[in-house]
């Protein structure tokens, strides 16, 4: 029988890498060595039992036996790094919600204040922005529910629901006496996770916020629509902004660096056998057409923005500018547990970029290093500590690297990595590191072997 999984490549704070593989279980023949290990290993769930039993007699509050078990279960998860987790059927729905990049509902970006649901934005085409919603509009009831008392999750919760159902939402407007009622009905809303602009008005820039399944498309329209609008013989290059981008999937981490790729080896997974390792290369189709590409990473730049980063670097097909990337280098399976019952994510292997780096716990580090100006009262909240200040984090050979600065300045002049980014490619500073372009530089090679 063949076991169906799903390998996601997590970011240190969330968002998920998915991509469907199939595995074999492994024969095994047991020696006395085995044998040993596994009467060893019965004696451990026998004391598991005994201890479980005692609780379930003894505690003072007669406990949730379901509650007992997946607190065992995650305790044992945790225990192995920070990545591996037990997620319930609720965690699990909304890991394939989040991955999957589009769900039912009203398109609206909303946050907590004061214990209400205030509106950071309504997304263009959705039902909110037909309907009238507007930016810092403050929602008071769903349906016939005050939306005091319910945390942000449950409240988007609700918001969300099956496409062409309807919701009534009461919100407090700025400058309105009564509070306004609107019925909406909810649609297919695709999570946005690519932004573009032009820069300089030779520039086409493109912010990549995550990895989902509409990344790879959302990419390509722009990349389409920036070469249209500046003009190909006008047009300097790309910047692609991963800064703060926490991963995402793995598949469209690697169908991201194939658009900027005409060959070569983008990433290795290897895991504990030999016989796991997975290679993945680029097809020949640079949709940038060899323009130069600038690649903005910084201490939030996680896993599946790592294997861009990396990818792009190593065939010197782009320069890197900023600081040092977050350092997650590991690969997450997720193994569903049945119906209601949610799924295991276990750290499963670790990824290498073409020439057989691991980043694990040590980072990508840019071609050029640039800081931004933080403002005094940020200081202290704007570096981010990486994947090798994590407790229980998988160990890397030679020296770790621990914290990078992660501040992104809000108004785009005071950039100074976009700046950067810019200058080059209007080649106002030099450097050897200069983008490639095309694929004269490319590596096409596989990666070294490197010790698991």
């Amino acid at each position: 029988m063949m076991r169906k999984t799903s390998v996601i490549l997590l970011s240190a704070a969330t968002g998920a890498a998915l991509t469907l593989f199939v595995t074999q279980p492994r024969s095994v023949l047991m020696g006395s060595s085995a044998r040993a290990a596994t009467s060893d290993t019965y004696r451990q769930l026998n004391l598991f039992g005994d201890v479980f039993e005692r609780v379930r007699s003894d505690y003072v509050e007669k406990p949730d036996d379901g509650k007992l078990v997946e607190s065992a279960i995650s305790g044992m998860l945790a225990g192995l790094d920070p990545h591996s987790s037990y997620m319930d059927a609720k965690s699990f729905r909304d890991m394939q919600v989040q991955t999957r990049g589009e769900f039912g509902g009203l398109g609206i970006e909303v946050t907590m204040e004061d214990g209400l649901i205030k509106v950071v934005s309504p997304i263009d085409d959705t039902p909110a922005s037909k309907a009238g919603i507007m930016a810092n509009d403050i929602i008071t009831n769903l349906d016939d529910e005050a939306v005091q008392g319910l945390t942000l999750n449950q409240a988007v919760e609700k918001m969300r629901g099956p496409v062409n159902t309807k919701i009534r939402l009461k919100i407090i407007r700025k400058g309105q006496d009564n509070p306004i009622e609107v019925t909406l009905v909810r649609d297919n809303i695709r999570v946005r996770s690519v932004r573009a602009r032009v820069e300089q008005d030779d520039i086409a820039y493109i912010r990549v916020t995550t990895f989902n399944e509409q990344t790879t498309e959302g990419l390509k329209r722009e990349i389409g629509n920036l070469t249209n609008q500046i003009g190909a013989d006008k047009l300097k290059g790309f910047i692609i902004d991963l800064r703060n981008n926490p991963g995402g999937l793995l598949e469209e981490a690697v169908t991201v660096s194939d658009t900027f790729l005409e060959k070569g080896e983008i990433v290795s997974t290897r895991g504990r056998n030999a016989e796991e390792t997975q290679r993945r290369a680029a097809h020949a189709g640079d949709l940038t057409k060899g323009k130069p590409i600038i690649v903005l990473v910084n201490g939030g730049s996680a896993s599946a923005s790592e294997i861009v980063a990396g990818a792009l670097q190593d065939h010197k097909r782009a320069t890197l500018v900023g600081t040092r990337s977050f350092g997650k280098g590991s690969v997450q399976t997720i193994i569903p547990l049945g119906s209601g019952n949610g799924a295991l994510r276990l750290t499963t292997a670790r990824y290498y970029t073409p020439s057989g780096k691991s980043i694990q716990a040590k980072g990508i580090v840019p071609d050029i290093e640039v800081l931004q100006d933080v403002p005094d009262e940020l200081k202290s909240r704007t570096d981010t500590k990486g994947e090798a200040s994590l407790r229980g984090h998988l160990k890397n050979d030679g020296d770790e690297k621990t914290g990078s600065q992660s501040y992104v300045p809000p108004d785009a002049k005071d950039d100074k990595a976009l700046k950067t980014a810019a200058d080059l490619l209007h080649g106002i500073k030099s450097t050897a590191s200069a983008p490639a372009t095309g694929d004269k530089a490319a590596v096409d090679k596989p990666a070294t072997k490197a010790a698991n």
